[in-house]
């Protein structure tokens, strides 16, 4: 994997992988007819490893309110690419130059994620707690606000410039984006002093 992440799908050959491997190429092909294949089976293996479904569902199944659960979710998603950016790496490179791969990806992994943020976002806006709106597209710009850091910390060079605490960073975004989706009467309630993030779902009670 670290070689595709290093030179991208194109720009590797199944026989720097068979060295890389200390196999002989041909048993590459013996199990992989196509390079697409191997390289699919790389992200496949890699993701049917991951939590982050069921991640996303622990949280959003829990009594904290929005802007914990939020937040959370956020601080999952800069843990766990932080931690490993190869595999970020890997599926970038596939973004610019195999779009079917790209696509596949997305259809089989990450389409259910955004689906399952989007569904409470729906619920969220039927019971009056966010402003209405189009729930996928919110999903996607809350994702996109993280992800987006992590790129500019991880993979551009930020974190040679500033550090930055996941947690501080997570619960940022989420009041920057709390601020476009929260109803009017709510973000009138925060502002009058009450705490943004509790322990009890839809309820901010405690002073600030």
């Amino acid at each position: 994997m670290s070689v595709f992440a290093r030179q991208g799908f194109q720009g590797t050959t199944t026989r720097q992988i068979a060295q890389r491997a200390g196999v002989n190429e041909a048993i590459i092909f013996r199990h992989f007819p196509h390079k697409e294949d191997l390289y699919w089976a790389i992200i496949d293996h890699m993701r049917r490893g991951a939590r982050g479904h069921a991640e996303l569902c622990e949280r959003l199944g829990t009594d904290e309110n929005d802007r914990e659960v939020f937040a959370a979710i956020a601080e999952d998603l800069l843990r766990r690419n932080t931690q490993d950016s190869t595999f970020t790496r890997l599926l970038l490179f596939t973004a610019l130059e195999n779009h079917r791969l790209s696509r596949r990806f997305f259809r089989t992994y990450v389409a259910r994620y955004y689906e399952t943020l989007a569904g409470h976002i729906r619920r969220r806006i039927r019971e009056g707690a966010f402003r209405r709106t189009d729930p996928l597209l919110a999903a996607r710009g809350f994702i996109g606000m993280v992800f987006y850091h992590f790129l500019i910390q991880e993979l551009f060079g930020a974190r040679g410039h500033k550090t930055a605490d996941p947690k501080r960073v997570s619960r940022t975004l989420t009041d920057i984006w709390f601020e476009g989706m929260e109803n009017s009467d709510r973000r009138r309630g925060v502002r009058a002093g009450r705490v943004r993030y509790g322990k009890t779902k839809g309820e901010q009670t405690q002073p600030l």
